[in-house]
């Protein structure tokens, strides 16, 4: 048995300004071909690692081709986007030639990937592969949690599996999962169906951790559902609101075997229920202001702020500047951004040397919608070529580059300043510059939820914060042009029939 592996993935927001192209592919997670694949993800918890586990467990062959993950940005470049997909079909023609046609077809995409003229990039590279290989073999895919799932790529794949977690550390198990599959398909043992419920709903971060209530009580439901006779898998996607796309949205994809009625069936209950209580699954935001003053009375530390609306994961510049006026105006000590994206003053601080003061701009200098640049007098405490590896749980294992980057510090508030744009899931980064984390009184990431998988352990209490930033949680100031549909909480006020 041999099956053929790889992907395009990337959580494309249509709000930032800056194009992807297929540098950021190789600069960002990295872009790999062939053996590399099996090289890079071995005994990583990501998808791909465990497709390479099942290939173990069941004895298939893997046929590596092509793997790239960008860092969440703007727009895909067509050109560049077409250049990937066709070289992904190249490799799996030639493997084709050399070895064989393969059994099936195991792809790690992310569920969010636009690219210019197309909305639905992740279903447009399903087509491909799908008229590649033809109709009778099967084409496994993985999404993430957060996809905006759509009649296409449904009608593409064979059989679809979603994250159960966030933060996501079940990447490698849902690879696992989906490897099962297809190699249960292949041999006729299963013949999978699926059905897609789509929601008029935006679901916000803070209600989205699966650890904790009220998220709890949704996968208790999905996986209630898996347990039933004749359904293999339930996967409810809470969407990413800011692809602005007509299929943007939450949703719910039952696969069933040989029984459409039944997957219809499990997904229109699970999606009538997430829709009877959207109210639970959105929650008003706080300031930054309110958050220390909450996390002061709580007195518990550190104190840790999600700064969502620059959240660099999902695809924001990650040069948003609120929280670090705010820090430096209440004179806080103790205090740790992670991080600004500004590698400009990165290069300034490298030039200076560890120990020098110098005055920077710092931050606010990729839109006018993340704030004013900070102006600071401040130590180089520690330079960086941005090296490190993941810690874990998420992408324990791999290892990671910020770029050119410094810990700057001014009186008692820290800054890391990154060229890359990854978020903090951890403080492994921060550690290699000599900072101790859970040493700190306040902690702000640009990260949304990713974070808690590692600074949950430490941290004396969590808040998400909506700052002035171009991924802000109040949907109703973003700029949409192709959604198609009126979603709550934007459009439908609460207890609206669903239409």
């Amino acid at each position: 048995m041999r099956i053929a592996v790889g992907g395009i993935s990337h959580e494309t927001s249509s709000f930032a300004k800056v194009p992807t192209r297929i540098a950021d592919f190789a600069e960002g997670f990295g872009l790999f071909r062939g053996p590399e694949v099996i090289q890079r993800f071995t005994g990583s918890n990501i998808c791909t690692g465990g497709f390479i586990e099942a290939a173990e467990t069941h004895g298939f062959e893997i046929v590596p081709l092509l793997w790239g993950f960008a860092y969440p940005s703007g727009l895909i470049v067509r050109e560049d986007y077409e250049a990937l997909k066709q070289e992904f079909l190249d490799r799996l023609r030639a493997a084709e030639m050399e070895g064989g046609p393969v059994d099936g077809v195991l792809l790690d995409l992310h569920g969010a990937m636009v690219v210019e003229g197309i909305d639905d990039g992740d279903g447009d590279f399903i087509e491909a592969v799908r008229r590649a290989v033809g109709n009778e073999r099967p084409i496994g895919v993985t999404f993430d949690l957060h996809s905006n799932h759509t009649p296409r790529r449904v009608a593409a794949a064979t059989a679809i599996v979603g994250f159960d977690t966030f933060p996501h550390v079940d990447m490698a198990e849902r690879g696992r999962e989906m490897a099962d599959l297809v190699v249960r398909t292949i041999r006729k043992e299963i013949s999978p169906t699926m059905s897609l419920h789509q929601l008029p709903l935006f679901w916000n971060t803070p209600t989205q951790i699966t650890a904790l209530p009220p998220m709890t009580d949704v996968m208790e439901r999905v996986h209630e559902l898996e347990r039933r006779k004749g359904v293999l898998a339930v996967t409810l996607a809470t969407g990413f609101p800011w692809s602005d796309v007509p299929d943007v949205g939450a949703s719910v994809i039952a696969v069933t075997d040989g029984d459409p009625a039944l997957a219809k069936a499990v997904a229109d209950e699970l999606g009538t229920w997430i829709w009877e209580h959207r109210e639970r699954w959105y929650h008003p935001m706080k300031s930054v202001g309110d958050a220390i003053a909450e996390g002061k009375q709580i007195g518990r530390y550190p104190i840790v702020l999600a700064d969502h609306a620059d959240n660099t994961g999902g695809g924001s510049p990650g040069d948003a500047t609120e929280v670090l006026i705010t820090f430096l105006e209440r004179k806080l000590t103790d205090a740790l951004i992670l991080y600004i994206v500004d590698p400009e003053v990165a290069q300034q601080a490298h030039v200076a040397g560890v120990g020098a003061v110098m005055t920077v701009d710092v931050g606010g200098k990729s839109d006018p919608l993340q704030g004013p640049p900070v102006r600071m007098t401040a130590t180089v405490k520690a330079v960086s070529t941005g090296d490190f590896t993941y810690d874990g749980p998420m992408y324990a294992g791999l290892t990671g580059n910020m770029g050119c980057s410094a810990w700057l510090q001014q009186d008692g508030v820290s800054v890391v300043v990154v060229s890359a744009h990854e978020q903090p899931l951890g403080p492994a980064f921060a550690k290699s510059l000599g900072i101790d984390c859970p040493s700190m009184k306040y902690i702000a990431v640009k990260s949304a939820a990713h974070f808690r998988a590692s600074f949950g352990k430490f941290a004396g209490s969590i808040f998400n914060v909506d700052t002035k930033a171009i991924h802000t949680h109040d949907f109703r100031q973003l700029p949409y042009q192709k959604r198609t549909r009126a979603v709550f909480p934007v459009e439908i006020p609460p207890r609206e029939t669903h239409r």
